[in-house]
């Protein structure tokens, strides 16, 4: 008797002196270690690829897209697309999907439908011609062949951050004339802020949409005290 509780007592130290030591090692010098590393090596990343602007303040990250949009009017359920920034790809899913949140961090994700699905080929079409009437100035009409999917179609999670270039190039005549600003200088600054593929060969040329406007809206402002 006395053996068998001498050996189940070395059992139950031995089990908790492994306890402690996993529990420090695994609990605390890893994700220390781990920790000290990222922000050595990849502090942006490793803090959330935060975007800052206005003297250093945080405005968002360069991972996850926001919306443009004007206040809620009365009586309004749905926001407008405020038209002198550039626009992202379609923030809540498509048409009444509400799956994607407008970029609310409350959950991701997608349609869920498949490509002949009657009601989501019915919300490409009003988003496309949504597209086509908000970008087209005078002189310059928009085609609806003209408009890339991204335009009209959200991403997998709903939070893509970023826009094709083609995308961006159709909203640069509408954003230069509510702005005041030549065509010529607004494609500039998007031709500036286009990444090509990742290592030159992963995935496709894209533009981040919030530094794009955040440029912009350092274009306009000296402009705008003149």
């Amino acid at each position: 008797m006395n053996t068998s509780l001498t050996n189940g007592a070395r059992l139950f130290a031995a089990g908790l002196r492994a306890l402690l030591v996993l529990t420090v090692v695994t609990g605390i010098v890893y994700p220390l270690v781990v920790t000290g590393i990222a922000q050595g090596l990849f502090p942006g990343r490793a803090n959330g690829s935060e975007v800052t602007a206005d003297g250093g303040g945080v405005v968002g990250s360069s991972l996850i897209g926001q919306a443009y949009n004007l206040p809620l009017r009365d009586g309004q359920e749905t926001p407008q697309p405020d038209l002198k920034w550039f626009q992202g790809r379609p923030r809540n899913g498509l048409g009444a999907n509400s799956v994607n949140t407008r970029y609310d961090l409350i959950l991701s994700g997608a349609t869920n439908r498949s490509a002949d699905d009657a009601e989501l080929l019915g919300w490409v079409k009003e988003a496309k011609a949504a597209v086509v009437k908000d970008n087209s100035v005078p002189g310059y009409p928009v085609r609806p062949e003209d408009v890339p999917a991204d335009a009209v179609t959200s991403s997998g999670s709903g939070l893509d951050p970023d826009i094709s270039p083609q995308y961006a190039d159709l909203q640069v005549r509408r954003v230069a004339e509510k702005n005041g600003l030549p065509a010529g200088r607004v494609q500039r600054l998007v031709d500036e802020h286009t990444s090509s593929r990742t290592l030159g060969f992963i995935g496709e040329p894209r533009v981040n949409v919030l530094e794009l406007n955040i440029a912009l809206r350092d274009l306009v402002a000296p402009a705008a005290g003149r």
